[in-house]
């Protein structure tokens, strides 16, 4: 047996209908479309869910689905508003009780945005790079 010798099993491929080609084919004048209307012209098929110009079901129906709500929790303070800082360490809730941020915050983060003057202890709080520096020149301390 070699592969230009296969071809398939007897009845299990299916001549395809020639549409169109006369009366004696069973499926000549209208090609199996009926008479008339929409769905028998050559473009006559509409987008999925169109209903004729009403509004569409999903469009209809209210809208709903994901919204994230990190932004809600998550703040920014710089470098320049924490030299008013009162206290050496800081951690959320601190920066909490001296207003600096809201109460439903949980995630702070420390950007680079002005000086630094006061040597601060940062617990539980990201920073970023540009920050570590600045609060690692004035002699304060990062932890986890």
């Amino acid at each position: 047996m070699k592969l230009n010798s296969i071809s398939p099993a007897d009845g299990s491929k299916h001549a395809k209908t020639r549409l169109g080609r006369g009366i004696g084919s069973g499926l000549g004048k209208t090609s199996g479309k009926g008479h008339k209307g929409q769905k028998a012209r050559k473009s006559g098929l509409t987008r999925k869910g169109f209903e004729g110009g009403q509004n569409p079901l999903q469009r209809r129906l209210p809208k709903f689905g994901f919204k994230s709500r990190v932004g809600l929790y998550t703040t920014e303070v710089r470098t320049s508003s924490l030299n008013n800082f009162p206290g050496t360490e800081v951690t959320i809730d601190t920066l909490k009780d001296a207003n600096i941020i809201g109460n439903n915050i949980k995630f702070v983060k420390v950007i680079l945005n002005g000086e630094l003057t006061k040597a601060l202890n940062f617990v539980g709080i990201k920073v970023t790079q540009g920050a570590l520096t600045q609060i690692q020149n004035a002699g304060g301390t990062i932890k986890g």
